[in-house]
């Protein structure tokens, strides 16, 4: 955080941060900053050289200001996460004297986005959340004329994310981390534009909405339904995906839940969602109706056909975050959301502490004194069974809902 304090404080003069401007304005200042609270990024401008192998940025400047002109930066989208940012290189940025600079081994005529696919890359809702969200943002406006260049490159990730990357560049990815050569650009986006939790802000530059996300992967992914109607028989029963959780917070009567849905007149799917996208992506948006526990499964929705409906079952001590992280983005995604909040009896924490401990009055609390015990306690050490009456009226719901849409 204090990298990107300072840095917004050294480009004070230069600082264009959640402004819109034209191409004709880039070429006019060297640096842009388009840093927030949650990722720290420069659009960089001029002669631009990168050696990979050190994490080192030089551009060139006849600037005589007194300014700081070196900065250490790590270009992923979550800066404020110290757990996620210690698995991100850091990376020296310096504005030096053209005579200075390192000669070019290879010169590039496009423009490049340079990003990191450690953090917490390989849990979906970070994928998406973290990377792909604003990879979208950023490297859009190019229209696939721009080169990626990876650093802190996870192979399976670039794998599991083909079709979107290659939608996005039509140039191959350069790992950076092993260029020995200084590789030379005339313009780079160094990090990703973030605007918020699983969302994008349409009133900011460039202008996408989370809608506008859908909609590519839709076409990426070559999907059948943009809403619930289309390609679905009026006679046929409306379809619900219970995504399944095998380690943390896994609902143990889903077999139970399943059968009930089945008898209110939904076809029921107990999944656990596999790695293949593509498979994934068509499969998701088969359905009109996603249930799930709290946790990196329903991020799936972002495949769901518009007006489907999402359930969200939110174990205790995880309201705050079930709000934040899913809630919230459905609006914006043209989903209706239902939030099934445990109670004490249908947690299996219930038991394990004094009638009157704090974890079971005040969560809150809990997570106040460190994060570890919270997760450890909620989020690691939490499984559920949910009564069945109680949650039929939220099923009930979503049947109306699809059934009338």
């Amino acid at each position: 955080m204090a990298s990107g304090l300072k840095l917004l404080i050294s480009l004070k003069e230069i600082n264009e941060s959640h402004q819109a401007y034209s191409h004709a304005e880039i070429v006019k200042k060297p640096i842009y900053n388009l840093s927030n609270s949650r990722s720290d990024v420069l659009e960089i401008n001029g002669d631009i050289r990168i050696h990979g192998k050190s994490s080192s940025i030089f551009i060139a400047s006849s600037s005589s200001d007194r300014g700081v002109h070196s900065w250490t930066l790590m270009p992923y989208a979550r800066k404020g996460d110290l757990s996620a940012m210690q698995h991100v290189s850091k990376w020296n940025i310096k504005l030096q004297m053209p005579t200075k600079l390192p000669d070019c081994n290879r010169k590039f005529n496009i423009p490049a986005v340079l990003f990191s696919t450690g953090g917490f890359s390989g849990n979906p809702y970070h994928d998406f959340s973290d990377l792909l969200i604003p990879l979208y943002l950023t490297a859009r406006p190019f229209n696939e004329t721009v080169l990626f260049l990876v650093t802190d490159k996870q192979y399976p990730w670039i794998s599991k994310y083909k079709l979107i990357l290659d939608k996005l560049s039509k140039h191959d990815i350069i790992n950076i981390d092993k260029e020995n050569e200084v590789v030379c650009f005339a313009r780079i986006t160094f990090g990703l534009k973030a605007h918020k939790e699983l969302g994008l802000n349409p009133s900011e530059f460039p202008y996408y909405s989370i809608k506008d996300f859908r909609q590519f992967l839709q076409s990426t992914y070559s999907l059948d339904r943009k809403s619930i109607n289309d390609c679905r028989s009026i006679i046929s029963r409306p379809r619900m995906l219970i995504v399944s959780r095998k380690n943390t917070r896994v609902l143990k009567n889903e077999g139970e839940v399943a059968n009930m849905a089945k008898s209110l007149g939904f076809d029921v799917l107990v999944e656990d969602i596999s790695c293949n996208m593509s498979v994934v992506a068509r499969f998701v948006n088969s359905f009109d109706v996603m249930v799930g526990v709290h946790g990196a499964g329903l991020t799936n929705m972002v495949f769901l056909p518009e007006n489907a409906v999402v359930i969200q079952i939110i174990p205790l001590g995880l309201e705050s975050s079930a709000k934040r992280y899913y809630e919230s983005p459905t609006k914006d995604m043209k989903l209706r959301y239902f939030g099934y909040k445990v109670s004490v009896n249908e947690s299996s924490l219930v038991g394990k502490y004094q009638d009157d401990s704090e974890v079971y009055r005040d969560p809150g609390a809990v997570r106040k004194r460190g994060y570890l015990r919270f997760r450890s306690i909620y989020m690691d050490n939490q499984d559920l069974s949910i009564e069945l009456g109680r949650f039929k009226d939220t099923l009930l719901k979503a049947l109306h809902l699809v059934v009338q849409n």
